[in-house]
C-alpha cells in the first residue's frame, strides 16, 4: 500500500514538473485553393491541415494539401505506420484534397480513425465522399480500397463530445458554412485549443456556437478569409473577417488568436498589412504561418 501511494505521488509530481506536451503545428493555412509561389512564401500556400499533439497522442484536423508534407515527415522520421485520429471540419475540396497523397494511409497496418460531423442527412457519408467522389475514376486513378484497411470512417452528430483517453476531450460545435461544418475545442492538460475555421459571422451578433468553442481558450484559430471591406462581395460564402476574429477573441477571453484560411488573393504583402492592423488592436492576434509550431 505504501509503495503504491509513493508511486502515485511520484506520477503526480512528475506530471506537475513535466506536464505532457500539448502542441499545434500548421501544415496548411490557405483557404479555397492551394496557391504556392513567390508571393505566398511567408504565410504559406497549402490548404488546411493541423497537427495537434497531446502527450503521446496525435490528432490531425483536415486533410488539405498540407497533409502531404505531414505524411512525408512521418515517413522520414517515424516509418510509415501511423496511429492517429483525423477530424474533418467538413469535406469541401480544400479540406480533403490532400488525403490521397497522405502516405501513411497506404500502410494497411496503420490505424487512422477518420471523423466527420457535418454530413447529417446529406446524400453521402464520409466513406461515400472519399470512396465514391474523391478517390474514384475518372477523378482520381487510385481507388480508396488501398487506404481503407488503414482507416475507419466515422460519422457523428455535430455537438458530440469525444473522450479519447489520456485526458483528451474534444467538444464539437456547428459552424455557419454552406453544406455544414464542425468546429473543435480540444482540451488537454488544463489547456484549450479552439478551431473555428470555415464559418461566417452573423450580422449584429456573435455566434454562440463559436463563443462556446472559444470560451477561455489558450489558442483560438478563426476563419479570417476577408477584411471588412472585402466581405460584402462574398457574403453567404461561409467565411469571416479578421476584425470579427478579434471581436470573438475579446468576448470569449481568448489568450492567443491565429487568423486563418487566408484568401488565395492575399499575398505576403497583404498578409503583412493584415498582421500589422490586427496586432495594433490585439497584440496577441496575428495570421497563422505554414510550418509554425506552437506549444500551449
Amino acid at each position: 500500500m505504501i509503495v503504491a501511494k509513493k508511486a502515485q505521488l511520484f506520477r503526480i509530481l512528475h506530471f506537475m514538473t513535466n506536464p505532457p506536451c500539448f502542441s499545434l503545428k500548421f501544415w496548411g493555412t490557405r483557404g479555397s485553393i492551394p496557391c504556392p509561389g513567390p508571393d505566398t512564401v511567408r504565410y504559406g500556400g497549402n490548404t488546411t491541415c493541423f497537427e495537434v499533439t497531446c502527450g503521446e497522442r496525435r490528432i490531425i484536423v483536415d486533410a488539405g494539401t498540407g497533409i502531404r508534407l505531414l505524411g512525408k515527415k512521418i515517413m522520414l522520421e517515424e516509418g510509415n505506420f501511423l496511429n492517429a485520429d483525423l477530424f474533418f471540419t467538413h469535406t469541401h475540396m480544400d479540406h480533403i484534397q490532400g488525403l490521397p497523397f497522405f502516405a501513411p494511409l497506404y500502410n494497411p497496418e496503420s490505424d487512422v480513425r477518420l471523423h466527420a460531423g457535418h454530413l447529417g442527412d446529406q446524400k453521402y457519408d464520409l466513406l461515400g465522399i472519399i470512396g465514391t467522389m474523391l478517390m474514384k475514376d475518372p477523378v482520381f486513378p487510385v481507388p480508396s480500397a488501398l487506404i481503407e484497411k488503414a482507416c475507419s470512417f466515422n460519422d457523428y452528430p455535430c455537438g458530440k463530445v469525444f473522450e479519447l483517453g489520456d485526458g483528451i476531450i474534444i467538444r464539437t460545435g456547428k459552424l455557419n458554412h454552406p453544406n455544414g461544418a464542425c468546429g473543435y475545442r480540444i482540451e488537454f492538460g488544463g489547456k484549450v485549443l479552439a478551431i473555428c475555421t470555415d464559418t461566417e459571422h452573423y450580422e449584429g451578433k456573435l455566434d454562440e456556437e463559436v463563443l462556446a468553442l472559444a470560451d477561455q481558450a489558450d489558442v483560438m484559430i478563426y476563419d479570417s478569409a476577408y477584411t471588412e471591406e472585402e466581405y460584402p462581395k462574398f457574403k453567404g460564402w461561409g467565411h469571416s473577417t479578421w476584425q470579427e476574429a478579434l471581436k470573438v477573441a475579446e468576448a470569449a477571453n481568448v489568450k492567443h488568436t491565429f487568423l486563418f484560411h487566408h484568401d488565395p488573393s492575399h499575398n505576403d504583402e497583404k498578409m503583412d498589412q493584415i498582421a500589422k492592423n490586427a496586432t495594433e488592436i490585439n497584440s496577441n492576434a496575428r495570421p497563422a504561418i505554414e510550418g509554425e509550431e506552437i506549444t500551449l
